[in-house]
């Protein structure tokens, strides 16, 4: 038998043309409304070029370009790109000229950029936190990984050399390269898992340091005179944190400025002086430092430190450099803005007059490089890329050739 093929009526035509339209109206609202409406992404038609090392330090300096970069705690570079950002927009720049190469903007305003990865890590804020992060390829702009988190507001990026960790004072978290989160520590906003495995629920954190995998807080908690805490950044389960060690302090001013595999160093300003504990919590030494007025743009104190062969921290007056090792100091600079930075073999310092040119052996200054900063005398963070030195003077951002 032959079936008779369906007969389409007036009726049957009408409703396919009313769910044709409903189907293009309710796509054009969840577009109207949708995040990748609101986003602006124009990325750099060629790639920006690797700059080779700078292979020694100039006579003098002057200044190449500038831009705002409030957002930015320390000079952001991924890759070749010199990144900064202000408003809703981040620009990836050509280091040597300022030119934008790349662009990425939000309707929603950024929170704070950090590096890693030979990306730049960007945090938008949305009503209740900074929870939208996309991280940009260096060299075009290009969309990486993206995911949605659980950071506070004034969060700060800092990076180990493999890890992210976004500070908090009631929650902190860290993500690997694809941005997948791999600890959470704390209590986020919205507690998936009650059972959490927080020893201490009503402790805050006030100040946080990264390094080789770990993560050390100070915490603040009632009828105790501060803690220093570390954990793994990655351990088995990332809804189960891992404590290396957590001991009470007696400072109630006390900050973590360094974290190894071995040893941490926390500075306790109510003395003056910096503790170093063991893996295991065990005080194994302390000594005096001279300290100033740190720079506070976190939402926890974050101190200035720069690792590599040796780890450089700024008291808030004078820039010490502590064995990596040990994390004993090694010799200090007087009167400076920041922790400096390598280039070229040497160590570069911020000082009133310019920067100090050091030898990052012994810590003795060869001289001075005259810069003029306008008036501005406030902290200094350093970076360099290839050949270009980049100044972070408060929200501006400045480069140096």
């Amino acid at each position: 038998m032959v079936v008779r093929p369906e007969r389409r009526t007036r009726t049957d035509l009408v409703v396919v043309a009313l769910i044709a339209v409903a189907v293009v109206v309710t796509g054009t609202v969840l577009w109207f409304n949708s995040d990748a409406r609101a986003t602006v992404s124009e990325v750099a038609p060629q790639p920006l070029p690797e700059l080779p090392e700078a292979q020694s330090v100039p006579g003098g300096f002057t200044e190449a370009w500038r831009a705002p970069s409030p957002v930015t705690p320390v000079p952001v570079v991924a890759g070749p790109a010199a990144v900064t950002g202000d408003g809703n927009e981040v620009l990836g720049h050509d280091p040597q000229t300022g030119r934008v190469a790349w662009r990425y903007a939000r309707d929603i305003p950024l929170c704070t950029i950090g590096s890693e990865w030979d990306r730049a890590v960007a945090v938008f804020r949305k009503s209740s936190n900074c929870s939208e992060v996309t991280s940009l390829r260096g060299p075009t702009g290009l969309r990486g990984p993206q995911r949605n988190s659980d950071a506070e507001f004034d969060t700060q990026l800092l990076s180990d050399g493999t890890y992210l960790t976004a500070t908090g004072q009631r929650t902190f978290e860290s993500w690997r390269s694809d941005l997948v989160r791999t600890q959470q520590f704390g209590i986020p906003p919205a507690v998936k898992n009650p059972d959490n495995d927080m020893k201490r629920p009503d402790c805050t954190f006030t100040s946080t340091a990264v390094g080789d995998d770990r993560v050390g807080v100070v915490e603040k908690c009632p009828q105790e005179l501060g803690r220093i805490t570390v954990i793994k950044a990655k351990p088995e389960d990332d809804e189960k944190p891992e404590e290396v060690f957590s001991v009470g302090l007696g400072s109630t001013s006390a900050s973590v400025i360094a974290v190894t595999s071995k040893h941490v160093a926390v500075v306790e300003r109510d003395r003056s002086a910096v503790v170093v504990f063991d893996d295991t919590g065990r005080e194994v030494s302390r000594y005096p430092v001279r300290l100033g007025t740190p720079d506070f743009r976190a939402n926890v104190q974050v101190e200035a430190t720069k690792t590599g062969n040796r780890i450089y921290w700024h008291t808030g007056a004078d820039t010490l450099a502590l064995d990596p090792a040990a994390l004993t100091p090694q010799w200090s600079v007087p009167d400076t803005l920041g922790p400096g930075t390598g280039f070229a073999g040497k160590l570069l310092v911020p000082v009133r007059e310019g920067l100090a040119v050091i030898d990052p052996g012994t810590g003795n200054r060869e001289r001075v490089i005259p810069v003029d900063r306008g008036g501005y005398a406030g902290p200094v963070q350093l970076n360099a890329v290839g050949s270009v030195l980049l100044e972070q003077r408060g929200n501006i951002l400045v480069a140096l050739r």
